[in-house]
């Protein structure tokens, strides 16, 4: 018995004849007839009643309709598992504000690679609200979100801290507050100043920082990636958590490094997200797993580093 015989019986019974089932099935009508009466003599059962006018389902083949219906349904669910889960499998979406893309994410994503290398991984930036709300419907399996040490955490959201930093000032190599040991909040309003839009983490520690007063020139950049960058570009400076400049390429390099803010105390944190549920897909449990691990190796070669400036 197949489970297209199956289909093929309840598309006469719905339609109400087996023209109208051919039609439907893109099957051609003896082809379709011979199916049934295979599945007929397979059960031992008569289920249409063949008459000049048209076939329509018999007394026994209509007391055996809710079995097939219940094998159907089955079937369906089945088919609809399996297309989730290897939609699971083969995709997987994390949301970023790209506090740590470079620094963390990305080396995260490397080795996952070596462990799925058919599954795709999609990483959207997004501010604060969005990466939440999309985790919220479903929409991303993962998130990296920035909080200060005082913000409260969303109740709905599994939350695991990764990195926990202060804000530092991201300069050029020439510039010169990388004369200083540390920069004052006068140092900072006298230079072009790189400030995050709206939505990020940085934009309300920058607001808290300068009380009202403006600097000097600014500009506003979508996420930490794109102020580096402006500064290594020699268009200002920026502010941002130690953990995003420390490791990057461009500071690796010496494009870019960063000073410590004098009288400053504020704490910063990544966490990574996900939904409240009892279970993961394999895939993004894997992916969280190494994102975890690697958060450690980072604050372990990011203290012994710190005791050698």
């Amino acid at each position: 018995m197949r489970v297209e015989q199956l289909e093929y019986l309840e598309a006469v019974t719905r339609l109400g004849s087996l023209r109208r089932a051919a039609e439907e099935l893109h099957v051609s009508q003896p082809a379709l007839s011979e199916t049934l009466r295979k599945l007929e003599r397979e059960l031992g059962v008569e289920l249409l009643e063949r008459k000049r006018s048209g076939s329509k389902i018999s007394h026994e083949g209509r007391e055996l309709l809710p079995h097939i219906a219940a094998v159907l349904d089955a079937v369906d669910r089945l088919r609809q598992a399996a297309d989730e889960h290897h939609h699971i499998g083969r995709t997987l979406r994390l949301g970023t504000v790209n506090a740590a893309t470079v620094t963390l994410l990305t080396p995260a994503i490397r080795e996952f690679r070596t462990t799925h290398p058919s599954t795709q991984v999609e990483v959207i930036a997004d501010r604060h609200d969005g990466v939440q709300q999309h985790l919220a419907e479903g929409g991303f399996d993962l998130g990296l979100v920035s909080y200060l040490r005082d913000d409260d955490l969303p109740p709905g959201l599994h939350t695991t801290e990764l990195l926990r930093g202060r804000p530092v000032v991201c300069i050029r190599q020439d510039s010169p507050l990388a004369a200083l040991k540390t920069v004052t909040v006068t140092d900072l309003l006298a230079q072009p100043l790189i400030a995050m839009r709206t939505g990020y983490v940085m934009h309300r520690y920058i607001h808290r920082l300068l009380s009202g007063r403006a600097p000097a020139f600014s500009y506003s950049a979508d996420g930490a990636e794109m102020g580096k960058l402006m500064v290594a570009e020699g268009l200002g400076i920026t502010v941002l958590p130690d953990y995003s400049v420390h490791g990057d390429p461009l500071e690796r390099s010496g494009t870019i490094t960063y000073r410590p803010l004098a009288d400053d105390d504020t704490e910063l944190c990544v966490m990574i997200q996900r939904r409240h549920t009892h279970s993961m897909p394999p895939a993004a449990h894997d992916l969280h797993s190494i994102l975890i691990r690697r958060a450690v190796e980072q604050r372990t070669n990011k203290a012994a580093s710190d005791e050698q400036r």
